[in-house]
């Protein structure tokens, strides 16, 4: 029994980890599909990592992320002289009343929109900075 981090490992089980943790993310992938289509056993994780200092020095997923389709369009300040202007676009952008509008804008960095498609965010998005806000994406 080999030792590490206080716990017995067997010499095969050490060996079949060490083996894993230097795949490349190529191999990682293949690996993947060779046991879901020939032992039909299916990986509980979407991707295998990579250790650094495995496979050549890489560290990588073995997917790439699922990309964002929802955004979250924050007021991070604005423009002082552009204040009203900044609290108008605001309430057309959210319906709010005056007195909520201007407390969100007083209150930034504040969500305006959350969960919107990327299409409209970078909409919202120039139509604050339009009005003299200054707007990221989350």
């Amino acid at each position: 029994m080999a030792e590490g981090n206080g716990r017995a490992w067997s010499s095969e089980v050490k060996d079949l980890g060490d083996k894993i943790a230097t795949l490349t993310v190529t191999k990682a992938v293949e690996l993947s599909e060779y046991m879901e289509e020939v032992h039909k056993i299916k990986p509980a994780a979407a991707g295998v990592a990579v250790m650094p200092g495995g496979g050549g020095g890489a560290a990588a997923v073995a997917e790439k992320p699922a990309e964002k389709t929802e955004f979250t369009v924050q007021l991070d300040g604005f423009d002082a002289a552009k204040k009203i202007n900044v609290i108008k676009v605001v309430r057309e952008i959210t319906g709010l009343g005056l007195k909520e509008a201007k407390d969100l804008v007083e209150g930034s960095p504040k969500p305006v929109k959350e969960n919107v498609s990327k299409e409209e965010a970078e909409k919202i998005k120039k139509q604050l900075e339009d009005g003299g806000a200054k707007v990221s994406l989350k």
